[in-house]
């Protein structure tokens, strides 16, 4: 019974050495075991990282400085005026439309204009009559209603009009449709002879300076981000400023939004364009390591640390952000000693290897 117990709590002992965490795993080496693996040595930064992230980014207009120019209703194309890249005034002609329902949009306007005049000159006429003492008072007080109600009508139709771009005092049934903003056109959504639904998009126009960078950044780096923060773009060489840090994180990528506004040297980019960008404000907490030093094992991202007192830790890091052979993680202290060649042979010795 005795020597059964003993059984167990050697196969635990076992046990739980084998379950034992990277993190708290040490490996003693000799000086042969060292030079045999080539392990060398760099000590971590003691300050935080700046300057070295790069990301990819998406040049977009912002939507206060979008417009959409649309049929107000069912029509026909019969002209454009305009094609993607033109730069274009506010009140410049765009498009004619040609639609049945303009005519009848225009015609209930000119019907509603001539009852308004009617209306006007029956409210003269009474007012005249109710100063010479022929009308009672409440005939004028009703022809002074009807005049209100016609005038009121009259200006529904006329806005009405306006509204869809139909002209005005005739029976056409063309529609002119104007640049609602100074800008440049970005697309055509429209062609000559198309039978267009209400709402159906004709060109969209956008007012180019500023514009934004719309940067995907991991969840893990950016916490350390605030609005002002400087951006870089690296293609053309252009500077700009965060100004909306997002809270919503994709499910898929583990990333947020992050927007930067670009105003000088806007005219470099293009709507829609990729650009690579660095964000230059230091990351807290983040250490810049060579992306050589880390090993990934058993769903864990590590780097080798000297001990104190000899050997090496496997260290659990976490990394923020990549680039160009360089990684930013977190979980290093400045002034630690870190494993950047022989790191194989550590992973193998982890693993359950022997050192040669």
């Amino acid at each position: 019974m005795k020597r059964t117990c003993l059984l167990l709590l050697a196969a635990c002992a076992v046990q739980a050495l084998a379950e034992t965490p990277p993190s708290t795993s040490r490996l003693t080496l000799n000086e042969s075991q060292v030079r045999a693996l080539g392990i060398t040595l760099i000590d971590v930064d003691a300050g935080g990282v700046a300057g070295s992230v790069r990301l990819p980014a998406r040049v977009e207009v912002p939507l206060a400085q979008m417009r959409v120019l649309a049929a107000p209703i069912g029509a026909v194309v019969d002209t454009l005026t305009a094609v993607p890249g033109m730069s274009v005034r506010k009140g410049q002609l765009l498009a004619r439309l040609s639609s049945p329902q303009a005519l009848e949009i225009q015609r209930d306007a000119l019907q509603a204009g001539a009852q308004a005049e009617l209306a006007r000159q029956s409210l003269q006429r009474d007012e005249l009559l109710f100063a010479e003492g022929l009308i009672p008072e409440a005939r004028l007080q009703a022809t002074r209603a009807a005049a209100r109600q016609a005038a009121a009508q009259s200006g529904e139709r006329s806005r009405g009009l306006a509204m869809i771009g139909a002209a005005a005092g005739r029976l056409a049934g063309e529609l002119e449709l104007r640049a609602p903003i100074d800008g440049t056109v970005l697309s055509q959504d429209a062609q000559l002879g198309q039978r267009l639904e209400a709402g159906a998009a004709i060109y969209r126009i956008g007012w180019l300076s500023p514009l934004w960078l719309e940067i995907q950044v991991p969840q893990a780096m950016a916490a350390g981000l605030r609005n002002g923060d400087a951006v870089r773009v690296l293609r053309p060489a252009v500077n700009g400023r965060i100004v909306a840090v997002g809270r919503a994180i994709d499910a898929g990528s583990q990333s947020l939004s992050v927007r930067a506004e670009v105003g000088d040297g806007a005219a470099q980019l293009a709507p829609g364009q990729s650009v690579e960008v660095e964000l230059v404000r230091p990351l807290s907490g983040g250490k810049a390591i060579p992306a050589a030093a880390l090993v990934r094992q058993a769903g864990q991202t590590l780097v080798f640390v000297a001990a104190a007192g000899g050997g090496y830790i496997a260290r659990p890091v976490r990394v923020l952000a990549e680039s160009a052979g360089t990684v930013t993680v977190d979980g290093l202290a400045g002034g630690e000693k870190l494993v950047v060649t022989g790191v194989s042979g550590l992973k193998a010795m982890l693993g359950g290897h022997r050192a040669p």
